[in-house]
């Protein structure tokens, strides 16, 4: 990409940037969706697994963020790992508990899982933008 004009580069990267915003719109919009159109507020738990997924991150792994994909005896860099993994496990999780006590229906726990796999799609399409676009964390 070194050999395009200066104005195609911005073009490119604001696209990424604008795809990226697409992508978490349609999470949320999704899962407001599957409330709203179930006329059941139940699925609105997960949203707090979504607020609590990035928080490990933010304040055990610091600026040593390359350090979660490495083998490390750091017990702050294990904690962060486990409670993120935890949190993920919550997402999933709870429209499955939910379903299955009988308080929200098959649709609305359809939509609240995709909801969950866009954001996944948006956070793995962030993590793999290049280190030259000064859009990612690691």
């Amino acid at each position: 990409m070194a050999d395009l004009p200066g104005s195609l580069q911005a073009c490119l990267s604001m696209g990424k940037v604008a795809f990226l915003a697409i992508l978490v719109s349609g999470g949320i919009v999704m899962q407001i969706l599957a409330c709203a159109l179930y006329n059941n507020w139940w699925p609105m738990l997960s949203v707090i697994m979504y607020v609590l997924l990035p928080m490990p991150l933010l304040f055990f792994a610091g600026s040593d963020s390359s350090s979660l994909y490495t083998d490390s005896n750091n017990s702050w860099i294990n904690a962060t790992k486990f409670l993120t993994g935890a949190s993920t496990v919550g997402s999933i999780a709870i429209p499955i508990i939910l379903k299955h006590a009988g308080i929200i229906g098959w649709g609305a726990m359809a939509m609240d899982l995709s909801s969950f796999v866009v954001f996944v799609i948006a956070i793995l399409c962030f993590m793999g933008m290049s280190e030259d676009d000064d859009y990612t964390m690691f």
